[in-house]
């Protein structure tokens, strides 16, 4: 296993970066082990409503957790935020969901593994297909 951490600033889209960061390393497997930080605008796909988006603009928005797997041929992301209301909000990470201040992720790449997505007709989904090297 190989660790890497990295810092996303203020304006960059926590999706789209995460993507670019498994693109250049070129990840056949690996996890999302931490993320904190604060966005101000956030898009999430609804998990319970296939094809609600829910959108969110604030101040700030707490990353309380961003789960996933990560490879080069797909990821999948699961964000959950609160506010400062205290109201909690999840989804799938979907492209829009901007940084206001920082983001601090670390990623754990497993070496022996490669994540590869195949469509499962039973869910209409890319699920996860983990083989071992």
């Amino acid at each position: 296993m190989k660790e890497y951490a990295f810092r996303l600033k203020k304006g960059q889209d926590l999706k789209l970066e995460i993507e670019k960061y498994v693109e250049a390393h070129q990840f056949q497997a690996a996890v999302i082990v931490s993320c904190i930080g604060y966005l101000n605008e956030a898009i999430l796909h609804n998990v319970y409503q296939k094809k609600e988006l829910i959108r969110l603009r604030r101040k700030k928005l707490n990353i309380l957790s961003l789960n996933g797997t990560l490879s080069v041929h797909g990821n999948h992301m699961s964000l959950t935020l609160i506010d400062d209301q205290m109201q909690l909000y999840e989804g799938h990470l979907r492209e829009g969901c901007v940084v206001s201040t920082t983001v601090e992720i670390v990623i754990l790449e497993l070496e022996d593994y490669t994540f590869y997505r195949e469509l499962d007709l039973e869910t209409g989904f890319r699920e996860l297909d983990p083989a071992r090297r």
